[in-house]
């Protein structure tokens, strides 16, 4: 058993402790592997411990190793078994390779990068289902669409042709203190009941990482981005 395939027993059965901790159904919760800064062989490790959600936080990347893992597994079927995830910041520019590439992305911010990607997804991959990042901390730093300004962006987007609104994502300001952590993931599950109130209807809080993930899961996350804890610790300098 390869270490990454370790990695992933372990996660999976903190995923179904911090579940049952709260009260929460474990297969409501979806395990995405953020593969970023690591190699295609990599990924394919994960995908043979049977992982097949990967994120991606940069577009350059994402999009050869998407190319480098099909051409690894060298049969078809088997990568498309695949659902790669942009989860990074969009740049206006670089949305026409997202939509070619991503089944899902989760960091959509604004107006323009929403109709972007909806006018540049090819119509024979279907609907593109995405994500509203939320600046849930008010961090300058950080992408998002401030929480006052979310109703706005989802009524955009749903009316969007090519684009399946799903759900709504955030990178809280870090901190270990659990009571904080669960705060702030307790803001997005309310924005979302907001939205549900006026008639959007969504069923994903993509929420939670490797240090917050409990806290994630007890707010109601559906689906969590863990990556050093499958991957281990990442060189960006590499």
């Amino acid at each position: 058993m390869s270490l990454i395939s370790q990695n992933l027993q372990v996660v999976h059965e903190a995923i179904a402790l911090s579940a049952a901790r709260y009260g929460r159904n474990p297969t409501e919760i979806a395990l995405l592997a953020v593969s970023k800064t690591f190699g295609a062989e990599h990924v394919v490790q994960a995908w043979q411990a049977g992982q097949r959600m990967f994120g991606e936080n940069y577009v350059q990347e994402g999009v050869d190793k998407i190319a480098e893992v099909r051409r690894l597994l060298a049969d078809d079927r088997a990568a498309d078994q695949l659902l790669w995830h942009f989860i990074g910041p969009i740049q206006s520019n670089k949305t026409r390779p997202i939509a070619e590439n991503f089944s899902w992305v989760h960091s959509i911010d604004r107006e323009k990068i929403a109709t972007r990607l909806s006018e540049q997804r090819p119509a024979h991959l279907g609907k593109l289902q995405v994500c509203l990042q939320v600046n849930i901390s008010g961090e300058a730093s950080k992408s998002g669409v401030s929480p006052d300004q979310l109703l706005a962006l989802a009524k955009h987007v749903v009316q969007l042709p090519n684009l399946s609104l799903r759900g709504l994502m955030c990178v809280p300001e870090a901190n270990e203190d659990e009571v904080a952590q669960r705060q702030a993931f307790r803001s997005l599950a309310d924005l979302r009941q907001q939205l549900q109130t006026q008639g959007i209807m969504l069923d994903t809080l993509s929420m939670g990482m490797s240090a917050d993930m409990q806290a994630a899961i007890a707010e109601g996350s559906t689906m969590v981005r863990i990556g050093s804890a499958i991957f281990g610790k990442r060189n960006y300098a590499v």
